[in-house]
């Protein structure tokens, strides 16, 4: 079955190049060039594979891939002038699962678009083998019964710690940023305010799962961006 592939760039020539080099990969392409338009192909289409530029008309980059987070996992891949580590990590925080810095070697795209591919198709068919429970380090979360159970022993949770530690569980060490954790459980635009709201969540969670809640080896603290998924206590 084709992968379809939502390629959103402002640059007409670029759109165009990459377009046909997709499309010479026998991929599905469905092109915008800004930020607006690619909104609607979200809300009415459903796609395998985004790739993105941050710097878009109407709508930026960045806000593309908050909304396509809020309740999606497709594989999303930044393509952007825009270098800076501090560009890359926000992406990345946002839940961009790769980022390419323009200009790029074209073998090396399709290389990577390839490999997205590929790890999506095999999360699908991972999620639909098995979607009634999520284990790590120790962890066994029962997401039919919403019960935790850390080494035989039952834990009650909370609806919005249980949606905190299933986010964290389903993607081990990757980091989620406050503003995408907000937005994703709460449902709501993330606000400064906001902040505290989300750490008085986790450390709730923390004196459930954790060894030593003073000292989290299972729920990390990724200063000035947020939170991630450890291996827990060696």
């Amino acid at each position: 079955m084709t992968a379809k592939i939502l390629l959103i760039e402002d640059d007409f020539d670029t759109n165009q190049l990459l377009t046909r080099y997709l499309q010479k990969s026998s991929f599905e392409v469905h092109r915008s060039y800004d930020g607006e338009e690619a909104s609607l192909y979200l809300d009415s289409v459903s796609y395998d594979l985004v790739i993105v530029d941050i710097m878009l008309p109407n709508i930026s980059g960045f806000d593309l891939i908050k909304k396509i987070r809020l309740n999606k996992y497709t594989p999303v891949i930044i393509i952007s002038a825009k270098n800076t580590s501090q560009d890359k990590v926000r992406g990345l925080g946002l839940g961009a699962d790769d980022y390419i810095t323009k200009p790029f070697n074209m073998n090396e795209f399709l290389a990577r678009v390839k490999a997205q591919l590929r790890r999506f198709q095999k999360y699908n068919q991972q999620t639909d083998s098995i979607t009634e429970n999520l284990y790590h380090a120790g962890i066994h979360l029962d997401l039919n019964a919403y019960e935790l159970h850390i080494h035989g022993e039952i834990k009650q949770l909370r609806e919005k710690e249980f949606q905190i530690l299933k986010l964290l569980m389903s993607h081990p060490n990757r980091v989620f940023t406050k503003e995408y954790l907000y937005e994703t459980i709460w449902g709501e635009p993330y606000l400064k305010s906001d902040e505290n709201k989300i750490m008085v969540h986790i450390r709730m969670l923390r004196e459930k799962v954790e060894t030593d809640p003073s000292s989290p080896q299972l729920i990390q603290t990724i200063w000035g961006i947020g939170y991630k998924l450890g291996e827990g206590d060696k």
